[in-house]
Parts: structure tokens; sequence; C-alpha cells
């Protein structure tokens, strides 16, 4: 049976290694958007002053 443990320890490793890429890579791109946004100065706090 400790394959069994050792296999799905493998599967949640791989799971989170995944989920982490995917999380870095979107906050990548809000921060992106949001430098083109205050360098076109169309950012909300701009735009209310």
């Amino acid at each position: 049976m400790w394959y069994f443990t050792w296999i799905l320890g493998v599967l949640l490793a791989c799971s989170f290694g995944i989920i982490n890429a995917l999380w870095l890579e979107s906050t990548e791109d809000m921060d992106r958007a949001s430098d083109t946004e205050v360098q076109n100065g169309s950012s909300t706090e701009a735009s209310e002053k």
C-alpha cells in the first residue's frame, strides 16, 4: 500500500506546481495591465482627479 500513498503524493505535488504556475501567470498579466493603464493615464485614480 505504500505505492498508493507515494502516487497520491506525487500527484498532489504536480497539481500544486501546475496551480502555482497558473496563478503566477495570471498575476503577471494583471500587473502588466495595471502598468499599461498607469502609463496611458487611464487608471481610475487619474480619472477621478
